[in-house]
């Protein structure tokens, strides 16, 4: 309960409780403090072991440290058990394939290079205004797009 307290600070609350109750108060109001703390503690642990009872047996494996969702998480996802399989798709998302992919495709660059460099590939290539390999460059002023595209949607001018 209190790890965290260093010798200075334990000093410090000793020399208060000192000056604040006074020498002959301050044996009495520490063991009120504990007999209070004590009591804390037997509360929570029966209020624990109703909940337990009350829940029957297939919660037997219920612990309380579960029901903060950081430790929920860590233990469900973390740890061994992957019911899900969710250690093979975080394995099989590359996301700096997919990111190098979109920059080259945003570039102008043939998807030929980017099936090389990736290993993947998309499908058909996508042919240009200007009939080279690759994507449009629509961003560059002077060229047309294809004429079976539809025009560029702007969200803010509408």
């Amino acid at each position: 309960m209190f790890n965290d307290i260093g010798a200075l600070e334990l000093l410090t609350l000793a020399i208060l409780g000192v000056l604040i109750f006074g020498p002959d108060k301050l044996p009495k109001v520490i063991q009120d403090a504990s007999r209070f703390i004590r009591k804390i503690r037997e509360f929570s642990e029966s209020a624990k072991e109703d909940i337990r009872t009350e829940l029957g047996p297939e919660f037997k494996d219920f612990e309380f440290e579960d029901l903060n969702p950081k430790t929920f998480v860590r233990k469900q996802l973390m740890d061994g058990n992957d019911d899900l399989g969710l250690k093979e798709i975080r394995e099989s998302f590359d996301l700096r394939k997919e990111v190098t992919e979109i920059t080259d495709v945003v570039n102008g660059r043939s998807t030929e290079s980017v099936e090389a460099k990736t290993g993947v590939s998309g499908g058909a290539s996508v042919t240009a205004a200007n009939g080279s390999k690759g994507a449009p460059d629509l961003l560059k002023k002077g060229g047309q797009p294809p004429k079976d595209t539809p025009p560029p949607f702007d969200a803010d001018a509408t």
